[in-house]
């Protein structure tokens, strides 16, 4: 009885990185909207980058933890509060057995955070991961979101690991998500069934998150983009970021529940850090996009695990100093 679920909140998934290497039997990858903020929640607690996790989406999680453990919550500061006291977003909290963790809800710097542990979440390993696939009763907790009265386990923390208390993740590493910035994409596979005003329609005007979103995908209202082709191509394989566009001409950005193959047009295919900004946004808020490079993407992807290393080095360095 590591921790008891008295309130779910509106939507609490077990999450690790994903179920990957799947998608040839038709099982989607699923894993974090956010991996950067969940590598680096488990970082800071000296977990494995991959260790289970539980992603909150906007408010109501109430849990009391009955075994003594370090956490944090990484990503969108939803308002946490330990024991009724307030507690910060990125920093590592000592919970003493019976404390009552609960979410409170949005801050204004996003939608979706991950409640760290030390140890990570034992749930049950399937096809290699412990990610919940909600729309196939797949991985998780039972396959599902949590629910009141779930009672959920935590594996054994590693030796030393309540030297973690009050480490504090600098700004400067934070993923940051001001909402007017620019979602980086690269030009998609199927960019020859668009016309250039289309094209130019994409990249250059502003789209807005529509109330048609979910961990499957973003479909963004806005201007038609035109296409030269039909929309409908033989069916191929979709990859996280994948910017669809059907025969009404508005994009729909894939994101960690996706299918696995789709017959739609691709017009760009958004950066994995930029899919990670993307899903922090609600409904109504501003997109736009930014045509960017494959040797600019992989830049990006280079900058974070860069970061990932000095957090990774910063907590080495605060635990020696605390024995």
């Amino acid at each position: 009885m590591s921790f008891v679920v008295e309130k779910p909140g509106a939507l609490t998934l077990v999450q690790d990185l994903g179920r990957w290497g799947h998608q040839f039997r038709g099982v989607t990858v699923s894993g974090p909207m956010d991996p950067f903020s969940l590598r680096m929640g488990n970082i800071m607690l000296g977990n494995g980058q991959n260790d289970a996790a539980l992603e909150i989406t906007l408010f109501g999680l109430d849990i009391i933890v009955n075994e003594e453990r370090c956490v944090v919550l990484a990503g969108a500061d939803l308002n946490m509060r330990i024991n009724g006291a307030p507690a910060q977003s990125w920093t590592a909290y000592y919970v003493p057995p019976g404390s009552r963790i609960t979410i409170g809800g949005l801050s204004g710097d996003g939608c979706r955070s991950y409640l760290c542990f030390s140890g990570g979440i034992d749930v049950p390993l399937v096809m290699g991961s412990r990610s919940t696939y909600v729309r196939a009763s797949l991985g998780g907790y039972n396959g599902r979101a949590l629910k009141s009265g779930d009672v959920v386990n935590l594996n054994a923390p590693k030796p030393l690991w309540r030297l973690g208390d009050g480490l504090v993740c600098p700004p400067e590493l934070r993923p940051m998500r001001p909402r007017d910035e620019l979602i980086c994409a690269m030009d998609g596979p199927q960019i020859d069934a668009f016309t250039q005003e289309g094209i130019n329609t994409f990249y250059g005007e502003t789209f807005t998150v529509s109330n048609e979103i979910d961990r499957m995908g973003y479909r963004l209202d806005g201007p038609e983009i035109e296409l030269c082709k039909s929309p409908d191509i033989v069916s191929d394989g979709i990859a996280l970021g994948a910017v669809q566009v059907p025969g009404h001409g508005r994009p729909i950005v894939m994101m960690s529940d996706r299918q696995t193959t789709g017959g739609y047009a691709k017009i760009a295919v958004v950066c994995t850090w930029s899919a990670a900004k993307l899903a922090q946004r609600l409904p109504g808020d501003p997109v736009r996009f930014r045509r960017v490079s494959e040797d600019e993407a992989v830049s990006y992807l280079f900058e974070f695990e860069r970061s990932l290393e000095t957090l990774d080095r910063m907590r080495a360095t605060y635990r020696s100093r605390r024995r």
